[in-house]
């Protein structure tokens, strides 16, 4: 019979085979620690404080913090005060980006962070559980001369995190209190020049709105885009590991095809692996830098959330299809009560992110954060997520140890064969105890990399270099799950080789006693594959 790949792949070859994934595997860290810049920059504003002179509001007025046509300003609301303007008819105004510059599509996404400078002061106190009501409007145009554009308004709440760290006396009015950074708006595409943000604090003291958030000072906005650099690495990046997965995907396929019998359960669920990283590498992203497809941000989830289901149900079904237990499998309903998890947290952490991202495409502005029951059901859906993946972690080294179990009890079956099998079977079974490691170191670099990354945000000094830490973490752990799922397809696509054809005969009446069967791996259609089954006068492949 012709098994897998790595069942007749010589030890040089794989070994040469081996060496040359990790080359890749560096290449892809340096294309992201040297060659590419950071991943993203923020950038820090300060809303200019204008006047709405106007004795009825227009919603088509916008109010533009500097330029030719720039609003009537104030320097603090002590001046306000002086000129009896009400709280109702101060804007504050954002012009994004800074002057003399220009946003672009090769940024990708904007998120921006909302800040507010709030003083103390005896006789205005922030309550507990104190509501920041916004009314806030975005605008964007495409050059200097022309009329602003309403992209999105919206009425929105942020609820106040504020706390005082020194005696609240009379000594003390005037300090600022420490308040958390609050989210504000997320745009999907980044597909015009300059941005224009109104915002306003009304007041109305009937409906206590705005009432009990203390003396606001200044807003500040933090917005955060993807580095048109890096973008430009990314797109290269995945144009490239597109079209290598793609050609093992139809060149895998065709060996199967090739075969006279019909794909096994493994080789079937190896193809969706496949699909899905060639789903997630098919560059779309090259369409958004000339379209302004808003909804990328939330299609990029998508396409994330299919591939991580699929490899996690494959790893489930990979060390099932290696347990060499007396159960039949090679059937999907044999794994149900293990896949089935994965696909129903998949789906919840779909309806998550529509909950979020889904509504923003309408109104950039919501926030799942942004409410006290918002946030409860966002805290609860991660703890469930981070408990859940523990838990297939755990159980995932639970059927890997039970594998390796299992296959070490067949190795008191191998000192009944001629040397020249033992051998090769030996190596079978260190080669299939290697891949399972490699599964599971390739789980916690993924794992180890991101809390490093997220502890050393930024970047490191080498020598002369420096390294970009975070660009290094989404190149390197992405060209690692490519170059993972591009070794299994290559390994377990079947193989023209036929091994043990010319040494069935050596080895008759090897064993003149009870049946030895060691089973390995998954290329029958009718269940494992047989790595040899020797009986009394008889050894077959």
């Amino acid at each position: 019979m012709a098994g897998a790949i790595i069942e007749n792949m010589s030890t040089k070859k794989l070994v040469i085979m081996g060496v040359i994934l990790l080359l890749f595997q560096a290449v892809a860290f340096i294309v992201g620690g040297l060659m590419a810049p950071g991943t993203t920059t923020p950038i820090q504003y300060m809303a200019t404080k204008c006047v709405d002179t106007t004795k009825y509001r227009q919603e088509s007025k916008w109010f533009m913090p500097w330029g030719p046509n720039q609003c009537d300003k104030i320097r603090n609301f002590d001046e306000a005060m002086a000129k009896k303007i009400e709280a109702n008819n101060i804007v504050f105004a954002v012009h994004i980006p800074l002057p003399e510059n220009e946003m672009s599509p090769w940024f990708q996404f904007m998120l921006v962070i909302l800040q507010f400078d709030i003083a103390f002061k005896m006789d205005n106190q922030i309550e507990d559980g104190a509501i920041a009501t916004i009314d806030v409007g975005l605008a964007y145009r495409d050059d200097t001369v022309s009329d602003w554009t309403e992209m999105a308004h919206s009425f929105e709440q942020r609820k106040l995190s504020c706390n005082f760290t020194t005696a609240k006396t009379f000594e003390n009015e005037g300090r600022y209190y420490n308040c958390d950074p609050l989210p504000f708006m997320e745009l999907g595409s980044v597909s015009h020049k300059y941005y224009l943000v109104n915002i306003r604090l009304p007041v109305n003291e009937r409906k206590k709105v705005n009432v009990g958030i203390g003396e606001i000072k200044d807003i500040h906005l933090v917005s955060i885009h993807q580095n048109g650099g890096f973008t430009k690495v990314w797109f290269a990046m995945k144009t490239f590991l597109a079209l290598s997965i793609l050609i093992i995907m139809i060149w895998y396929w065709r060996r199967i095809t090739l075969m006279r019998r019909p794909p096994v359960l493994l080789e079937k669920v190896i193809l969706a692996l496949g699909i899905s990283m060639t789903f997630i590498n098919i560059p779309v992203e090259w369409f958004s830098v000339g379209f302004n497809w808003t909804w990328m941000l939330l299609f990029g989830d998508i396409r994330q959330g299919i591939f991580y289901s699929m490899l996690l149900s494959f790893w489930i079904i990979f060390c099932g299809e290696h347990l060499m237990d007396q159960t039949a499998r090679n059937r999907f309903s044999i794994y149900w009560k293990q896949v089935g998890p994965i696909v129903f947290g998949s789906f919840c952490l779909f309806i998550f992110d529509m909950c979020e991202r889904g509504v923003q495409l309408t109104n950039p502005f919501y926030s799942i954060w942004a409410s006290d029951v918002g946030t409860e059901l966002a805290m609860a859906f991660i703890i469930v997520a981070g408990i859940c993946a523990c838990l297939y972690f755990l159980f995932l080294c639970f059927m890997v140890f039970q594998v390796f179990r299992n296959i070490s009890g067949k190795r008191t079956s191998l000192p009944a064969m001629s040397k020249a099998r033992r051998l090769h079977y030996e190596g079978l079974i260190f080669r299939f105890k290697f891949l399972m490691l490699v599964t599971l170191t390739c789980a916690a670099m993924t794992v180890i990399f991101f809390i490093i990354s997220q502890v050393y945000e930024g970047h490191w000094h080498w020598g002369d270099y420096t390294v970009q830490v975070n660009s290094a973490f989404f190149t390197g752990i992405y060209g690692m799950w490519n170059l993972y799922v591009f070794a299994i397809m290559f390994l377990y696509a079947p193989s023209h080789k036929r091994y043990g054809d010319e040494q069935s005969s050596g080895d008759t009446g090897a064993n003149s006693g009870e049946e030895i069967q060691l089973t390995t791996t998954i290329t029958h259609v009718d269940g494992p594959t047989e790595i040899y089954k020797m009986t009394g006068k008889e050894a077959q492949e």
